[in-house]
């Protein structure tokens, strides 16, 4: 599928069709459609009876084995995702064997005698042995195979990786056109809509759990007021989710970013219905305080969805959070 948003991109790709590299970085923000586009990509490069626009004509053999997730000559590389003790989702990557398992493949001759396509979605998530090994097969492509790698950030790969790619920017929607996707797609009134579309930092194809908004919500509460007790409490019910420390990372990062702009006395980015509450917070804290917590949750980055002790990490943070208040009173 591509979204409205993106058509123009697939046009100035279609124009240079008979030009297609080994490998393409779709890159952009996170979700915007940009797997949705190298599935389409993919299924075109595939097709054997493509249209006009080079898109895929849906009827072909080829197309009716890749709708149905069972073409033989299309490799999907996604993260493993392994389970904790406590059952929550930690640990994401692709892993080198997954990168080798298509290794062999490679080598031999399509199934259905045209291209291969690789997708590896999202590229960031291999890890360093896994990244080494496709680097290895993007310095020496095999023949006739395509690899198509969408990345939500890309700095975090590999340069080596990007210079053998060529890359194509895939922009967020304008924010009338996102608004309206999203009033369609999900309902309820504008006014939500803007809140969960600031949140989301425009991009409108996010999906959350229902127990989530409730979840934030009451993080926002405890940050807006923020007491001991209210910190511990709020540690044990976000542990009783069981949610990895990323998505806490992920809601505290936007509340700083939302504070050091009221600091300046710059509206909010994430949590405009906040926007009181982020003026009273911030100054009440000091900058420096606030960027040296920044840090903190920016060193916890990588541990985000590892088997950490989440409970006593969110204690943690809450705790020093709520320190940054008494160091200004100071």
């Amino acid at each position: 599928m591509i979204y409205p948003w993106h058509r123009n991109a697939w046009r100035q790709l279609a124009e240079h069709w008979q030009q297609q590299p080994n490998a393409w970085l779709l890159a952009g923000r996170e979700n915007t459609g940009k797997t949705e586009f190298a599935r389409s990509l993919a299924q075109a490069l595939l097709c054997e009876k493509p249209q006009a626009d080079h898109s895929a004509c849906g009827h072909c053999p080829s197309c009716h084995l890749f709708e149905q997730d069972s073409h033989p000559d299309f490799y999907l590389l996604e993260p493993d995702q392994t389970e904790g003790e406590s059952g929550a989702r930690r640990l994401q990557q692709i892993k080198i064997d997954a990168v080798r398992a298509i290794l062999e493949p490679l080598t031999h001759s399509s199934l259905r005698g045209n291209r291969r396509v690789v997708m590896i979605a999202p590229a960031e998530s291999m890890n360093l042995q896994a990244a080494n090994a496709l680097l290895k097969m993007l310095e020496e492509p095999p023949e006739a195979v395509v690899f198509l790698l969408v990345s939500h950030q890309r700095d975090r790969l590999l340069p080596t990786i990007r210079s053998r790619c060529r890359q194509l920017a895939l922009p967020l929607p304008a924010h009338e056109q996102a608004l309206a996707f999203l009033r369609e797609r999900r309902g309820g009134g504008e006014e939500a809509a803007e809140a969960e579309l600031a949140f989301h930092g425009g991009a409108p194809l996010f999906d959350e759990p229902e127990d989530w908004a409730p979840l934030r919500r009451q993080l926002l509460d405890f940050l807006a007021a923020p007491r001991l007790l209210a910190a511990l409490d709020y540690a044990a019910e976000f542990d009783r989710h069981k949610q990895p420390l990323a998505l806490l990372l992920e809601w505290l990062h936007k509340w700083l970013a939302d504070m050091a702009l009221a600091q300046h006395r710059l509206p909010p980015l994430y949590y405009p219905a906040r926007a009181d509450a982020l003026s009273a917070a911030a100054a009440k804290a000091a900058p420096d305080a606030l960027f040296g917590f920044a840090d903190r949750l920016n060193r916890l980055l990588p541990y985000g969805r590892h088997s950490l002790n989440v409970r006593l990490q969110t204690e943690a943070l809450l705790s020093e959070y709520l320190m940054l208040f008494q160091r200004k009173k100071r």
